[in-house]
């Protein structure tokens, strides 16, 4: 049959949404374009109108105007609708984008759950909780080791009564140690003399005897001589 009709010829896929979107986009672009050159016409026929008097050449100017802005409302209105099936057709393609991400989401989700059910069957948990059991012996053990290694021997046996009196005199004998109550009669000791013995006898204006370092009369120097 094939040979007799010929294949059909593979179907193209038709435009994506982003592709409508732009040619949309592109579309009232140019229309917004001939709307700018629509109001630069207007302009210049209202700066005519100003400057002319009420007249027939000025009735003319005025009608091209009107046929100018009736085109420019026109354009307006086909720009409008041009950026509305833009806006739906983008709001389309944004639910349409979500869809996909969520369902990439979920796939990833139930290839994680697929890998955790795949990794827990690789888990035994009567063998966890026995491997628990026995480290908890292991410990229990290793304390008995260090309570055995730590144990004294020779200690004499002594009540823990004399033990406490003991402590309490050791207590007192401390505090005894602590008492500085000897200091007292340095601190209250005469302060040392700050002038040289026989200072206050001397009376001002009358001769004095000259002294030595130790605070004796010095011999006269005639006497040494003899």
């Amino acid at each position: 049959m094939n040979r007799l009709f010929g294949r059909g010829k593979p179907k193209e896929p038709g435009p994506s949404l982003n592709d409508c979107i732009s040619g949309v986009d592109a579309r009232a672009a140019n229309i917004e374009e001939k709307i700018a050159k629509l109001e630069t016409e207007l302009r210049k026929y209202r700066e005519q109108m100003s400057k002319m008097r009420e007249s027939p050449a000025k009735n003319s100017v005025k009608q091209r105007a009107l046929r100018v802005l009736k085109q420019k409302k026109a354009y307006e209105q086909q720009a409008e609708s041009l950026r509305n099936q833009s806006f739906n057709m983008e709001q389309a393609n944004y639910a349409a984008q979500s869809l996909k991400d969520t369902q990439a989401t979920v796939a990833a989700m139930k290839d994680g759950v697929k890998q955790m059910k795949t990794e827990y069957k690789k888990i035994n948990i009567d063998q966890i909780e026995d491997m628990q059991d026995d480290m908890a012996d292991m410990l229990e053990q290793a304390d008995e080791v260090q309570e055995a290694m730590g144990r004294t021997y020779g200690m004499p046996d002594v009540d823990d009564d004399d033990l406490q009196a003991e402590l309490d005199a050791l207590g007192d004998e401390i505090a005894l140690d602590d008492d500085t109550s000897y200091l007292d009669d340095v601190t209250k000791a005469p302060e040392a003399p700050d002038r040289e013995p026989g200072a206050d006898s001397i009376v001002p204006g009358k001769s004095t005897i000259e002294t030595d370092e130790f605070g004796l009369p010095k011999v006269p120097t005639s006497l040494k001589t003899t």
